[in-house]
């Protein structure tokens, strides 16, 4: 085997070789804490030793002493595969949804595919939230936590596979119950689902749909489309989630926008207890707000995200 053969390729994102080496050719740069502004503090934190995994946590700067601040647990996208929560792009985004929001934030890492497939994503997302969580009395390891993290006021979210991501932890929320740690909200953004079957105006054949099952191949080979991993509708306890409130953003010019939609009118049909809101960028792509930030539908997004989490269930 030449140790160039290629096992599979979606570009412009990676590359994977037979003998398991990995090329990500986007997603790769990261960068320190910090902000150029000067208005949100932020430093990484360890919070899985055993996996060698940190959060980034940020808070804004002009906190009082003591002050409480709901807290937002967000997961960053790529696929699975690619991107970083200290990656430029999450950098910069929480750098700016922070003090607008004016919430403190754990940006999580977690480890991905194909070194690690799934479930470790997801197992890890989930022990970062556990981690976060052990701050509920005031003596956790981190004092940023300790001292202005409002328990009462837990929010979790995420974009593209962020957002799948993020869905399964509303799920165990609901089956493992952390005592104090009340999460009022989940926040899917663009949300990584698929299916095997074509819904609403999905295409046959196209580059993006290449990627969208490529990157889910990479992620979790042999498990197919209809995972409920994936295709989280066919999961009985699609609609068992483990917070008051859901917001959805679709982007309507996304291959996954269709799916954004099926989520959203799915828990409406089965009856979830909870109150679930839908907001459409018309004419957008994938994560578009990622990349540009201030654009008017980018704001209008993220104008809904501080209402949203300045709202009681």
């Amino acid at each position: 085997m030449s140790e160039n053969e290629i096992a599979k390729e979606l570009l412009p994102l990676l590359r994977v070789y037979k003998d398991g080496r990995v090329d990500r050719l986007m997603g790769e740069d990261i960068v320190p804490p910090g902000d150029p502004k000067g208005v949100v503090l932020s430093k990484d934190v360890l919070y899985s030793p055993e996996a060698n995994l940190s959060s980034r946590l940020y808070l804004p700067k002009n906190t009082n002493p003591g002050q409480k601040l709901p807290l937002l647990i967000y997961i960053h996208g790529g696929g699975f595969c690619i991107e970083s929560a200290f990656s430029p792009t999450y950098h910069n985004h929480l750098n700016f949804l922070v003090p607008e929001a004016n919430v403190i934030a754990v940006s999580v890492e977690y480890r991905r595919a194909p070194e690690n497939i799934l479930p470790a994503a997801y197992d890890d997302s989930w022990a970062a939230i556990k981690w976060a969580a052990s701050h509920v009395n005031g003596n956790g390891p981190e004092e940023w936590l300790n001292s202005h993290a409002d328990f009462d006021k837990v929010f979790v979210a995420g974009d593209s596979a962020g957002a799948n991501i993020t869905h399964q932890m509303g799920l165990r929320l609901a089956q493992e119950k952390l005592v104090g740690f009340h999460v009022q909200g989940l926040v899917l953004v663009h949300p990584y689902f698929w299916g095997v079957d074509r819904i609403g105006k999905e295409p046959e054949e196209s580059v993006p749909k290449t990627i969208t099952e490529g990157l889910w191949n990479v992620a979790s080979p042999g498990s197919g489309f209809d995972d409920p991993l994936f295709n989280p509708v066919l999961d009985p306890k699609f609609a068992a989630l483990g917070s008051a409130r859901l917001l959805v953003f679709v982007a309507g010019n996304d291959i996954l926008r269709d799916r954004g939609w099926l989520c959203f009118e799915e828990l409406e049909k089965r009856g979830w207890k909870g109150k679930v809101e839908i907001m459409e960028s018309e004419g957008e792509d994938h994560v578009f707000h990622l990349f540009n930030p201030t654009s008017e539908n980018a704001n209008r997004m993220l104008q809904k995200f501080v209402s949203f989490f300045n709202i009681q269930a």
